[in-house]
């Protein structure tokens, strides 16, 4: 209880942009004038908050605004995508200090890749001046599915021979750091609750559309993991009948119809684009080219774009209903070439399929992280583990 408790505080005085009197503290979580004290004793001493001036110009004696200390606790993020690897270093307040890209290594050997993660963590580390002391670890976004408790990737459909890679274990040996590995789309809603800047809504689905589509899921504040950590998957939601055939059987799932390598290829298929790709990094060029064309008029490829928004809609449709959240939040690396028609098509088409429309709307907005969401999130999450409010840390050890 007291560690949730101090976390509650730290997560209070993170959220505020003008920091929190103690006082104040007390009113708003509700614990006793001397447990917030002791709390907030315990984290200035930790260096994870600081007193930053007096507050209050009536009568009585002012009070210490206390604020979170940026420089506290660092973490680094790795978001590993089939095309693109990005690694940052974060500090407490969610701010991305140094940043790294580099394509992901050809081929599909895991130790290869968990090499080249190994090498950019330390040069990352190498080019900033943080006190590598006050770093919590690694958080790695893969793409699913995971097996959480074990920290394995297991047959990501675009990491061929990705079958049951301890990546959590092995990065964990070649940088000798913490490790924690969570799905990327996990990952990216979990940078939303930390940094996304849409008010206090707790509730909400974040679409994340990389590679390949998934979802992270937000309840009152919390996310939702499931029993392995898979929660969210989303891409064997049927959105057309009749559409092509997946690799599951059946027909016209998210994962063959709307994700960004079925659109290019739909697009290559009607003429609207040239075949000559060579490797999934290509899909992001090529997707750029599609959208662009949309943009400028071209009859086939609206109709290509249009065509995937409503069936996105369609499916997160889904799980608006089953959840009954008030927000969409759609974010990714491919996100942004599809950000104007999506936001255009997918409010008006998602009314359209949700049951609860006449008790309350549902707000689509893109994510306030940016391309990196994922990473940024990779980085958050051993910060969340650490110092979060989460639920988990009020149940007894057995």
């Amino acid at each position: 209880m007291g560690d949730f408790n101090q976390s509650v505080i730290l997560d209070a005085v993170r959220r505020s942009s003008e920091g929190l009197s103690r006082v104040e503290l007390v009113e708003l979580i509700g614990l006793s004038p001397q447990a917030v004290s002791n709390i907030t004793r315990r984290l200035l001493s930790e260096e994870l908050i600081v007193e930053a001036g007096k507050s209050g110009s009536g009568p009585g004696k002012p009070r210490t605004i206390l604020r979170i200390n940026p420089s506290g606790r660092y973490a680094v993020g790795v978001h590993l995508d089939p095309a693109l690897m990005t690694v940052v270093l974060m500090d407490l307040m969610g701010v991305v200090l140094h940043r790294r890209v580099r394509d992901t290594p050809l081929g599909t050997e895991p130790g290869q890749i968990i090499d080249a993660i190994a090498g950019e963590v330390r040069a990352l580390l190498a080019e900033s001046s943080v006190d590598q002391t006050r770093i919590e670890g690694i958080g790695v976004a893969p793409p699913g599915p995971i097996d959480q408790p074990a920290g394995a990737v297991v047959d990501p459909p675009l990491l061929m021979g990705w079958h049951r890679v301890p990546l959590r274990d092995a990065l964990a040996e070649a940088t000798e750091m913490p490790v924690f590995v969570e799905k990327d789309v996990t990952a990216a809603a979990v940078a939303e609750i930390w940094g996304g800047g849409h008010g206090s809504t707790q509730s909400f689905v974040f679409v994340y559309i990389g590679t390949g589509i998934g979802s992270g899921i937000v309840v009152d504040g919390e996310v939702l993991r499931g029993t392995s950590g898979n929660a969210g998957e989303i891409g064997h939601i049927v959105t057309d009948p009749n559409g092509p055939e997946c690799a599951c059987g059946m027909r016209g799932c998210i994962a063959v119809t709307c994700d960004p390598q079925s659109l290019v290829r739909e697009a290559e298929r009607a003429g609207v684009l040239s075949t000559e790709r060579h490797r999934s990094g290509d899909v992001a060029d090529g997707l750029v080219r599609l959208c662009a064309a949309a943009e400028a008029g071209d009859r086939i490829a609206c109709d290509i774009i249009t065509t995937a928004a409503v069936r996105t809609a369609r499916a997160v449709s889904v799980l608006a209903n089953v959840l009954d959240v008030d927000r969409v939040v759609f974010g990714g690396p491919f996100w942004a070439p599809l950000a104007n028609r999506y936001l255009e098509v997918v409010p008006s088409s998602l009314l359209d399929f949700r049951a609860a429309r006449s008790i309350h709307p549902v707000e689509v907005v893109s994510t306030g992280i940016g391309d990196d969401v994922a990473a940024v999130g990779a980085a958050c999450l051993m910060l969340e583990r650490t110092l979060g409010p989460r639920a988990e840390r009020l149940m007894l050890a057995r």
